[in-house]
């Protein structure tokens, strides 16, 4: 690897680690009071190549990812075999139709403590029926953590671009813009607190995700000596503030099932 691609890397391995500091910090706090002795049984729904599953993994806790690309779930073997977690570490094609199946076959005495459900209810015909789907599957008093895109957000970047047409269109589009990719939902935090109370959820936690990450320049992060550590104090210190949850490109919950 050139030196180049070195600092490519790394410089996505700083914006990364900007971009998720947030969600895994609430996620360990999930984790820490899920499970027992032998840890909490995760179900990763469209967790792809494992960015949180393998890190979930090498905390002790056993993770089913379920995820349609076997391409993802191919290399999601390899990160997991190489991270030496294989063995707390499942892979399934499948999607939340096929969900309920998936979960049975783990065991018939299997109960799922944790659902991961990041970037997924943006996508789905009816965020309503996915959550209830989830909420099936998960035991009573287990922890959802969901990650959505944020409405008023898009609708700033897309201004601060130019597309102002866009920013118009987005504005009030609660049932999301139709494209090429199907359907792209955006959600305030109003709408998810009350759609995860049908579907049998306690809202526990609101946190406000990437505020400044993708709108602070990457050569500032890059350049700027101690920039990078700087800019993921300030993510998680305005992730708790409510105020800030109208600017985070994300909002991530977590809820409790009832």
């Amino acid at each position: 690897m050139s030196a180049e691609q070195r600092a490519g890397q790394n410089s996505l391995q700083r914006r990364s680690a900007a971009r998720t500091a947030v969600v895994w910090d609430a996620l360990q706090e999930v984790l820490e009071d899920s499970g027992g002795p032998s840890g909490a049984s995760v179900v990763d729904i469209g967790g792809g190549t494992g960015g949180f599953a393998v890190r979930v993994a090498e905390l002790g806790h056993r993770v089913t990812v379920i995820d349609p690309s076997p391409d993802a779930l191919a290399i999601l073997a390899r990160r997991a075999e190489e991270s030496g977690v294989a063995e707390r570490v499942t892979g399934r094609q499948g999607d939340l139709a096929s969900l309920p199946d998936l979960v049975r076959d783990l065991g018939p005495d299997s109960e799922v403590d944790v659902v991961l459900c990041h970037g997924v209810l943006e996508i789905v015909d009816d965020p309503a029926a996915a959550l209830g789907a989830l909420a099936a599957v998960l035991r009573p008093g287990g922890t959802l953590s969901l990650l959505v895109s944020q409405r008023h957000a898009a609708v700033v970047a897309r201004a601060m671009a130019g597309h102002f047409q866009q920013a118009r269109a987005l504005l009030d589009d609660s049932h999301g813009a139709h494209g090429a990719g199907g359907t792209t939902r955006r959600f305030t935090a109003e709408e998810i607190t009350t759609v995860l109370d049908e579907a049998g959820f306690e809202p526990r936690a609101m946190h406000a995700v990437r505020v400044f990450v993708d709108l602070v320049p990457s050569s500032l992060v890059d350049l700027e000596p101690g920039a990078a550590s700087a800019l993921v104090e300030l993510e998680q210190a305005v992730a708790s503030r409510p105020e800030y949850l109208a600017l985070g490109t994300q909002i991530h919950a977590v809820a409790v099932r009832r």
